[in-house]
């Protein structure tokens, strides 16, 4: 772990404090994924507070996110707010598709933010890929792909401008992306590793890497979607209790944020606007992310694992990258 880094964390969770913006979400309708608990809850309830129309919690277990529903109403002020919890498991692809079917059937669809990560405490495989990576990266960008379509429609049917964001991490910075000495990348990942928390990291450079060409591949002026990505900071949360250590634990007790301030940093993504499509975003303000993105073989690099990553959505979902996969 670079000084570099350790010193930029500590400035992030010291000197920054994130606030809640201040808009009228009234008419919106929101969907946040893993909002049964932690990062995801506190945003769900901070919409709420914010008069979303309707907030969709989306988590695996129906029985966790009715609990979270009941808090949240408990804790607001706001009972006009329609509150539902769906199912969602991003380890199943059958579970991606009958979830986006039934947002297609919606109204409307503002914001999605997908908030649902994995941080493996043992290398395993799923859907014939490595845990983190099938969860943080191939599913989660097959979500994204699959709701683009709603969202765009959202912009067209109500000249309004939806959002869809993507929940990495500062931790990306950690990762050299060693794996890109392979011929195929992607297929890098099975090979069994211990190190599972580089694993994270890399997911979310990863994260951070295909909201980037994305966005390049699929301007604002065209997309009408604003695509971006964001560090919540260190926060209080159940993601890492896979991983932890004493020394971690000791650490994370005196600096993480609370769930609730992580949470206004992923509404404010949300809700920032244009200027931060295929952005990455610290602290409430547009940072510039780690070298492996911004560096002289950042855009290749962008390119080849893009390329990758289609070919395996198309298997799964054939057409799903339709117009957005436009050769730039």
């Amino acid at each position: 772990m670079s000084i570099s880094f350790i010193g930029s964390l500590f400035y992030s969770q010291f000197l920054c404090h994130p606030s809640l913006p201040q808009v009228d979400c009234s008419g919106k309708t929101v969907i946040v994924t893993g909002a049964n608990v932690g990062l995801g809850k506190a945003a769900a309830a901070h919409f709420v507070s914010l008069s979303a129309t309707k907030v969709i919690i989306a988590c695996r277990s129906v029985e966790k996110g009715e609990a979270a529903k009941t808090e949240i109403i408990k804790s607001s002020n706001n009972a006009k707010t329609a509150i539902e919890v769906w199912p969602l498991d991003l380890s199943d692809y059958e579970s991606i598709r009958s979830f986006v079917k039934r947002a297609n059937s919606l109204e409307r669809l503002d914001i999605v933010i997908e908030n649902a990560g994995v941080m493996a405490g043992k290398f395993e495989l799923v859907n014939g890929h490595e845990n983190t990576i099938a969860i943080n990266v191939i599913s989660t960008f097959l979500l994204a792909l699959m709701v683009l379509p709603k969202l765009q429609e959202t912009a067209k049917t109500f000249s309004t401008v939806p959002d869809l964001t993507i929940v990495a991490s500062d931790m990306h910075y950690l990762s050299n992306l060693s794996e890109q000495k392979s011929d195929n990348i992607l297929r890098e990942f099975n090979t069994p590793t211990d190190d599972m928390v580089g694993r994270y990291a890399t997911s979310k450079l990863l994260e951070v890497m295909i909201v980037r060409e994305l966005a390049r591949r699929n301007p604002f002026n065209q997309l009408g979607v604003v695509v971006n990505c964001l560090t919540p900071g260190w926060c209080h949360s159940t993601l890492d209790r896979n991983s932890r250590s004493a020394v971690v634990e000791f650490v994370k007790a005196r600096i993480a944020r609370t769930t609730e301030v992580g949470g206004m940093t992923l509404v404010d993504a949300a809700v920032k606007g244009p200027e931060t499509h295929g952005k990455y975003l610290q602290d409430c303000d547009v940072r510039t992310p780690s070298q492996v993105v911004e560096g002289r073989q950042g855009p290749e690099l962008m390119r080849r694992f893009w390329d990758e990553l289609i070919a395996e959505l198309e298997k799964v979902e054939p057409g799903v990258s339709g117009p957005y996969n436009a050769q730039k």
